[in-house]
């Protein structure tokens, strides 16, 4: 296998790894748990999909645009992200799945070119790969398709700002499929999934062109986040600062961690009056800020902290967790009987559930009951959330006027994704050595190195806004975007530093839309992705600023310095 998607990746020697690239996991199991035959299914996946864009995009240029395209591809390349799903048998049935919406998209451009008077193009590469019937064969097959493939025809550069555009879009299809999931979409972002997807079919070799186009991905990126916070707040609500109980309260109980709130309804919406309490964990703690769940009694607080602490946390919870999005680690004996997966998620031998069918959730309820749940009450302590745009930008007048009298000297953007790896304590030294006279923005699960911590406020204000999930980070830019038409500034003109944690293709195509924005001088970490080269990292630098993260005092007094 080969895979370097993510920041845990290897980066260690290995003989196994392809000529040419520095980092990646190319043993027979990758960081995240993720097997050889897995990887390989996932990149055959990819390509099938891959396919489905080259016809999607041509149909739709002659009218006979198709929705379920790109909701398609959205949903197989959500599966493919980090810490999603590891499934082989699943894998091979979404692999065949894609090749029968792969023919649909191929029938729907051949009847609207003759429609057209037009003669059908032929299209090669993923549009005419035939995926073997068996899984040994396919992984046979995987190695032709992967995401090294071409690295000795055109360099670790090339190939390195392929996956670039290629982990950015992954990204921007699983908050399409947030967005999907909850009945919003656009003709703009399903026809830029689908150009994207035909792009990146093409094998392109053109390092300009490469770059340019993650940028325009990036761009992408912000109308399908501001899809899916029209999507949120549309379904749920504009999140509101709400205090979060982040102690048990007795009762029964039932844990919902990821980030899709479209299930996190239907598991409210289940166990209403059933006197099962529902705890969030992980990135699904924002959910307490928007009114509509906030409604629900039974939605009772937040329970353990970021992803990577699951094994810790689902162990010594006492119900059923149900995992609905990444980050998913391999499930342990201790729960691995009381543990559900929904949407894109999946594991050998868990259980699988469609929330779409209200009757799906009841070996939920159904487990819930038989366990113990809390048997003792413990004293409240709560966490603030809900500090989204709306919520913020209403006492801009007061952040406008605490900056002009120097009381708020700089803003902090604090966020991103967490992990296990080392470095990542960086986060919390920042933020608590940052002087009094800082307001930090936090967002994502990066937020729990530093979120029971006290901060205390400035002119009534929280020195700590945590804006909510990295699905939120629309939020977060069109703050910077308000402040900055307030200030008749550029974004790059405020008294604002950004400490982006990294983790996953989400992240990637976040920071693809801050590049994009024109946003510089983002310090990134705890390590820069291993899929760019030297040399495509000496690009970001110079046009950018990209900088990597390095001690924490240093970063911290040449942000204040404006640097």
């Amino acid at each position: 296998m080969f895979c370097y998607q993510c920041e845990q990746t290897d980066r260690t020697d290995s003989p196994d790894r392809p000529n040419l690239l520095t980092f990646g996991c190319s043993s027979t199991k990758g960081n995240c748990g993720k097997d050889a035959t897995t990887a390989a299914l996932q990149d055959v996946l990819v390509h099938v999909n891959l396919g489905i864009g080259q016809y999607a995009q041509q149909a739709r240029r002659l009218g006979a645009a198709d929705p379920r395209f790109a909701a398609h591809a959205s949903f197989n390349l959500f599966t493919t992200l980090t810490n999603v799903n590891f499934n082989p048998t699943r894998f091979m049935a979404l692999i065949s799945v894609a090749v029968d919406m792969r023919e649909q998209a191929k029938l729907a451009y051949e009847n609207a070119a003759r429609a057209a008077g037009v003669e059908p193009e032929t299209f090669t590469g993923p549009a005419q790969f035939v995926p073997s019937p068996t899984i040994a064969e396919v992984v046979a097959q995987a190695g032709s398709v992967g995401v090294d493939a071409g690295l000795e025809l055109v360099g670790a550069d090339v190939v390195g700002l392929r996956n670039l555009n290629l982990y950015g879009l992954k990204g921007v299809c699983a908050y399409a499929h947030h967005a999907h999931a909850l009945g919003y979409r656009t003709d703009e972002t399903d026809a830029g999934i689908e150009a994207a997807l035909a792009f990146l079919a093409g094998a392109p070799a053109d390092s300009e062109a490469l770059l340019a186009h993650a940028l325009e991905l990036g761009s992408l990126n912000l109308k399908v986040m501001e899809m899916l916070d029209a999507a949120n707040t549309g379904s749920f609500g504009s999140p509101v600062p709400t205090p979060v109980r982040i102690t048990p309260v007795l009762g029964k109980a039932i844990l919902v961690s990821g980030h899709d709130l479209h299930d996190l309804q239907k598991i409210l919406e289940a166990t209403e009056g059933t006197g099962i309490n529902v705890y969030t964990h992980g990135e699904m703690l924002p959910a307490h800020g928007y009114p509509a769940l906030h409604a629900y009694g039974h939605l009772v607080g937040n329970y353990g902290g970021a992803w990577q602490d699951q094994q810790r946390d689902f162990t010594a919870f006492p119900g059923p967790i149900v995992m609905t999005s990444n980050c998913l680690i391999e499930p342990q004996p201790a729960y691995r009987n009381r543990i559900f997966t929904t949407g894109p998620v999946g594991w050998p031998g868990i259980r699988h559930l469609d929330t779409a069918d209200a009757a799906s959730l009841a070996p939920v309820v159904k487990a819930a009951r038989a366990l113990p749940g809390f048997t003792a009450e413990v004293p409240s302590e709560t966490i603030t959330t809900g500090f989204g745009r709306d919520a913020v930008l209403s006492v801009a007048d007061t952040v406008i006027q605490a900056v002009k009298d120097g009381a708020i000297k700089r803003f902090l953007l604090i966020g991103g994704c967490d992990g296990a790896a080392p470095g990542r304590n960086y986060y919390t030294d920042v933020a608590d050595h940052a002087p009094d006279d800082t307001v930090l923005l936090t967002l994502g699960c990066n937020k729990y190195r530093f979120n029971t911590h006290e901060f205390g406020d400035i002119a009534g204000i929280p020195r700590l806004l945590d804006v909510g999930q990295c699905n939120d980070s629309y939020s977060a830019v069109q703050i910077a975007l308000a402040l900055a038409d307030a200030f008749d500034c550029g974004v790059n003109d405020l008294p604002l530093s950004l400490f982006v944690s990294w983790f996953e293709q989400k992240a990637a195509a976040v920071l693809l839309t801050l590049l994009s924005l024109g946003i510089r001088n983002i310090r990134l970490g705890p390590t820069l992705p291993a899929f760019l080269s030297p040399a495509v990292v000496d690009i970001l630098v110079e046009q950018f600023a990209l900088k990597p993260i390095g001690d924490p005092a240093q970063d911290l007094a040449d942000a204040m310095a404006g640097a």
